[in-house]
């Protein structure tokens, strides 16, 4: 066998077997007529010990070891007598008397450790050196338990795994889909699902009351820290429930996997409406672990003379604890970094509280000392504290104040490092009017219900009454990151037909699209209802991270490429006639 034992299982008690022990050559180094090298698995880290008194011809070859080679090594296990107490093994080590060169390795192009000195895109070409560094290996292994843990709570609440289809129809609603062509069906395409949506709730159409996979999705869009083309998800549906059993049902594995991984309590979560969480974190995923909550400053900020101010619809602002003692350059600094066209705001208001009592603010021509008193009085401001204020549209300025707000926090170390707060969050807008085309978008997917004292008014109502619906729509929100996100399904072909119209679909397209699901709504579907979550997102999160990449085995860069296996890439001549594809560039 090539080995009886891992690189990091053996302790003390071990002292005295013969072992045999096979990996990756960490590091060598020489002692006078003793050689050391660390040998490397993914379970840890054994130091095997050559001693040239005992076997010189076996030391000289230890010598010539180089990073990364696989070798297998048999010896005695022995007391160490310098320990190491940074290691699991580090009591022990082997004192070799064979060696077995498995592979030779070419000098790597970063070094093999927990901080490497390789760039993000050198470690990305070599992905599989980068996953022998123990940081990306305890992610992987993180992710695989989180995958188990979640089979096995949803298998004990009498889930039913079921796959769905990868090759489906391509949809309009949502973000781009990746097609692929049909080599026996000239000139049409499938597309990769973004979600297994249509279908979970066909299964609930067909007796499957308790739905879930963990899924591969894709989607075509521009890439962030948090997003790739293909990600996965804990996708789940349930029949015969309402909204509150199906939080309760999510909540419950959200606190379980919690606990089975991190060991971390997480109690019950918090419900926060969706306008409540605009209007007092400027967010829909608001981030719980610290205050700063937004005061609305309209009452004591107007009708001072300053235009600005006047002519808003909304001044608003939020109190730093403790950070009036800012530097004007880092006060300009964050001004800056609110008039970036990624945030839009025009300029920032600052007002620091000092500690004798008196007020130091950018507008200090346009309000006096007792002005700025009643701004720190509605705010809560202590001596010591800053205010920042920003003005103009309500939900856009509330947006702007909302990043900021967590853009304060990061830099200024205000976030509880080990912190989990979750909440759901409630209660969304069931459509979204975009003024450039037009026409309502749906919030979640239009596949939404609203809610049951709404729907009346969906079927009635006039453009007015169309934006103010609200939906049976739901998010988890863990630190401020969406977790998973689902909604109570429309199981009617009525309702759904006039939330396809409210979409700018005619009926020829809404049945084009999707008239095998509205067909199913006419053969008894149940109520159901269901939820999604960011699998990738969640391993990054329980794990105070906020990079999927590091628990994705295999991942695209920014612009969406393997760098590893250069794609995308072209296909030859044969290919594209045999699929009916002219390629022009």
């Amino acid at each position: 066998m090539f080995r009886t034992h891992n690189c990091g299982e053996l302790r003390l008690s071990d002292a005295g077997k013969q072992v045999t022990l096979s990996g990756w050559v960490q590091i060598g180094r020489g002692f006078g007529g003793l050689t050391f090298v660390d040998l490397r698995d993914r379970y840890g880290i054994t130091q095997i010990v050559f001693d040239g008194d005992d076997n010189a011809a076996l030391t000289e070859r230890a010598k010539k070891l180089g990073r990364e080679w696989v070798i297998q090594v048999k010896g005695t296990v022995r007391e160490r007598t310098n320990k190491n107490p940074n290691r699991a093994t580090g009591d022990i080590e082997i004192i070799a008397d064979e060696l077995t060169v498995l592979n030779s390795s070419k000098v790597p192009p970063f070094t093999i450790e927990d901080d490497s000195d390789g760039g993000d895109d050198l470690r990305m070409q070599y992905r599989y050196l980068d996953l022998r560094r123990g940081p990306l290996q305890q992610n992987i292994i993180f992710r695989s338990k989180l995958a188990l843990a979640v089979r096995a709570y949803l298998g004990e609440q009498q889930f039913v795994e079921v796959e769905t289809p990868f090759l489906i129809k391509s949809t309009p609603e949502g973000a781009r889909d990746f097609v692929v062509p049909s080599r026996l069906n000239e000139g049409q395409f499938y597309a990769l699902p973004q979600s297994p949506q249509t279908f979970k709730q066909l299964l609930m159409v067909a007796g499957y009351d308790r739905y879930f996979q963990i899924v591969k999705c894709f989607r075509d869009e521009d890439l962030r820290a948090d997003r790739q083309p293909e990600f996965t998800q804990i996708d789940c549906e349930m029949a015969f429930v309402t909204q509150e059993e199906v939080l309760n049902t999510f909540e419950g594995l959200t606190r379980h996997v919690f606990q089975e991984l991190k060991g971390v309590e997480l109690g019950t979560f918090p419900r926060m409406l969706y306008d409540e969480a605009i209007r007092r974190y400027g967010s829909d995923k608001p981030d719980l672990r610290f205050g700063m909550e937004l005061v609305e400053l309209n009452e004591v900020a107007q009708n001072k003379g300053f235009g600005v101010f006047d002519s808003a619809e909304l001044v608003v602002g939020i109190c730093v604890p403790g950070k009036a003692d800012l530097t004007r350059k880092q006060l300009d600094a964050l001004t800056n970094w609110v008039k970036r066209p990624q945030i839009g705001a025009k300029g920032l208001v600052y007002v620091k509280c000092n500690e004798d009592g008196t007020f130091k603010s950018s507008v200090d021509k346009f309000f006096d000392q007792e002005a700025l008193a009643a701004w720190a009085a509605k705010c809560a401001a202590k001596p010591g504290d800053l205010l920042l204020v920003l003005s103009g549209e309500d939900e856009k300025t509330r947006g702007q104040l909302g990043r900021l707000r967590l853009h304060v926090a990061e830099e200024n170390d205000m976030i509880p490092a080990g912190s989990f707060k979750p909440l759901w969050v409630v209660d969304f807008p069931l459509l979204e009017w975009d003024e450039d085309s037009e026409r309502f978008h749906a919030m979640h997917h239009p596949f939404t219900s609203p809610k049951r004292e709404e729907v009346e008014r969906m079927l009635t109502g006039d453009h007015e009454t169309m934006k103010s619906l609200k939906a049976d729509a739901y998010d988890l929100v863990i630190n401020g990151a969406e977790i998973g996100g689902g909604s109570v399904r429309i199981y009617d072909r009525e309702l759904q037909e006039k939330n396809f119209q409210l979409l700018g679909f005619t009926p020829e397209e809404a049945e084009e699209q999707f008239g095998f699901l509205m067909g199913a709504f006419e053969y008894g579907a149940p109520p159901h209802a269901g939820i999604a979550f960011g699998f990738d997102r969640l391993c990054a999160v329980m794990n105070g991270q906020s990079s999927i990449r590091d628990f994705i085995a295999f991942p695209k860069n920014n612009q969406g490429r393997d760098v590893m296996i250069d794609a995308p890439a072209s296909i030859d001549e044969a290919q594209c006639k045999e699929l009916n594809l002219k390629i022009t560039v």
